[in-house]
């Protein structure tokens, strides 16, 4: 059975060298053995471990809550991996149905067919939003619970074609900032401020409201303490979800 250097788990697996030089510094997935020659080699069990890892980081968890997470789970691979299965297929279904629904409302904008207003949010799953409300309220008291009812009330006033806009404005401040974040740029650099700004321009928009700064902070509390909220980022790119969580609280310190 084949060990494994460094370089050659990071081909295999695409994660790079860097990230499993910290999962062994970190204590999340050590080495089988450490050569002579001072390189580490990983074998099958190792492998199967990192498989793990890369399963509950697609899912959204925690860097640092996925080594507790496995040792609470044991060696039992054929239940971790049917639990993986289970989330994975729940998610895929949710992705399908909210597929059906952007090709529905694409199709309905260019002529092509009607929809009923509350086919306008199939796929969506409210319990999700109402997790992320209460967790919002919980942060900053029943205000945040006011304006949350406020900006329901604005959303639904709004025309389809203003809601496709505010959607679309939503994506392309997104993608701003993961450019600044894929160009290597700290937090605080100077491209980083306007793409920010951009950002908290839109969740105004959204909320109808100007969103202030201890909000705007907060809500970097809830990108990166949520599973899904991770697991929405992280597709972005591995650390993205930090650094915008950490780049948002900097930018509400300043202006508060």
């Amino acid at each position: 059975m084949s060990n494994y250097t460094v370089k050659q788990l990071a081909r295999l697996s695409g994660v790079s060298v860097r990230t499993l030089h910290h999962y062994d510094e970190i204590g999340l997935l050590k080495p089988s053995f450490v050569g002579e020659n001072r390189y580490r080699y990983y074998g099958r069990e190792e492998l199967l471990r990192l498989q793990d890892i890369l399963f509950h980081r697609e899912l959204g968890v925690p860097l640092q809550e996925i080594g507790k997470l496995l040792e609470h789970q044991g060696r039992d691979r054929v239940a971790i991996l049917s639990h993986h299965r289970e989330m994975l297929a729940d998610r895929l279904e949710r992705s399908r149905k909210l597929l059906r629904t952007i090709d529905r409302t694409i199709a309905e904008l260019n002529g092509e067919g009607t929809m009923k207003d509350k086919d306008l949010y199939h796929g969506f799953a409210p319990e999700k939003q109402a997790e992320y409300e209460q967790q919002l309220i919980d942060q900053l008291g029943e205000r945040a619970r006011e304006g949350i009812e406020a900006s329901k009330v604005h959303w639904g006033k709004l025309r389809k074609e203003d809601m496709q806009a505010a959607l679309e404005e939503g994506g392309a401040a997104e993608m701003a900032l993961v450019e600044r974040f894929r160009s290597g740029d700290a937090i605080d650099a100077p491209g980083v401020t306007p793409a920010l700004d951009r950002h908290r321009a839109w969740v105004s928009r959204m909320w109808g409201r100007e969103c202030p700064p201890q909000s705007y902070g907060s809500m970097a509390d809830l990108y990166s303490s949520h599973p899904g909220f991770r697991a929405r980022y992280e597709a972005h790119g591995e650390g993205f979800t930090d650094w915008l969580a950490s780049a948002m609280r900097a930018y509400a310190a300043r202006l508060a």
